[in-house]
This record gives structure tokens, sequence and C-alpha cells, in this order.
């Protein structure tokens, strides 16, 4: 799994929440959209798919430097290969607008960030039964 942040204590606690959640496939961080998109797109250091394998889910944050997370969003719907690739918006916004966009451009799910990490842990275990099959845990 994929996950584009660029907080470090946001990272930290998906980090440790997926490990609480017991979620054997591991998060694939990245700071910013230019890193995620040579990721996806298997671009220099990420050609080898035996090693940097497609994911089966995006986690991702809307407010991310240089290109944004809808920058990124739109990029994956219009690559052929990851039109069906699951994005779960992850944000701090709670704005409807921010929320909409997002829908038009196909995500599987919105979250805006708890501000406890108890409350990310329900979330997710909560969710991961729509997020990922079983056997891609």
């Amino acid at each position: 799994m994929l996950y584009a942040e660029d907080e470090p204590d946001d990272l930290f606690f998906m980090r440790y929440v997926w490990e609480l959640a017991g979620i054997a496939n591991p998060l694939v961080e990245f700071q910013d959209s230019r890193e995620a998109m040579d990721y996806l797109a298997g671009k220099g250091e990420f050609a080898d798919r035996k090693k940097h394998p497609l994911p089966c889910l995006l986690l991702l944050d809307l407010n991310l430097p240089g290109k944004s997370g809808f920058d990124l969003l739109r990029w994956i719907r219009n690559q052929p290969g990851l039109v069906s690739l699951p994005v779960i918006v992850v944000s701090g916004s709670n704005q409807e607008s921010d929320v909409e966009k997002a829908q038009a451009l196909g995500i599987a799910d919105y979250i805006i960030k708890p501000s406890s990490v108890v409350h990310l842990e329900k979330i997710v275990r909560e969710k991961l039964e729509r997020w990922l099959p079983t056997d891609e845990r």
C-alpha cells in the first residue's frame, strides 16, 4: 500500500495504527506527489516491479508539497493501468467542496484526520473490510 503524506506525525501514527490492526501489507510512504507518481509509473529506481510492486491501495493526503493530492489523483485516473486503484483520502480538510471534488475523481473513501491515534485506529479497523480484501492484508 502507498501512503502519500508529508506530515511526519501523521506518517508515524498511520504506521502505528497499521501495526496495531495487524495489517501485514506494509505502507510504502512518499512525502510528495512527484515521487508517488514515479513509483506508480515504474520510473527510475521504481522500474523493478518485483521490488516495487503496484499497490493494492493508496492512502492520500490532499495537502502535499508541489503537486497537490488532487493533482496526483487526477493523474492516477488518467493512467490506464491505475484507473481502478482504490484511493482513500486521509485529509485534515472537512470542506464539503474538497470531499465532492475528491468523490468526482473516483475515490473509494474520504477520512478526516482524527485528533487521536485511538480514533484513527477505530476508523481503520472499521473500514478495513471495505478497503482491502482479506487476502491483501
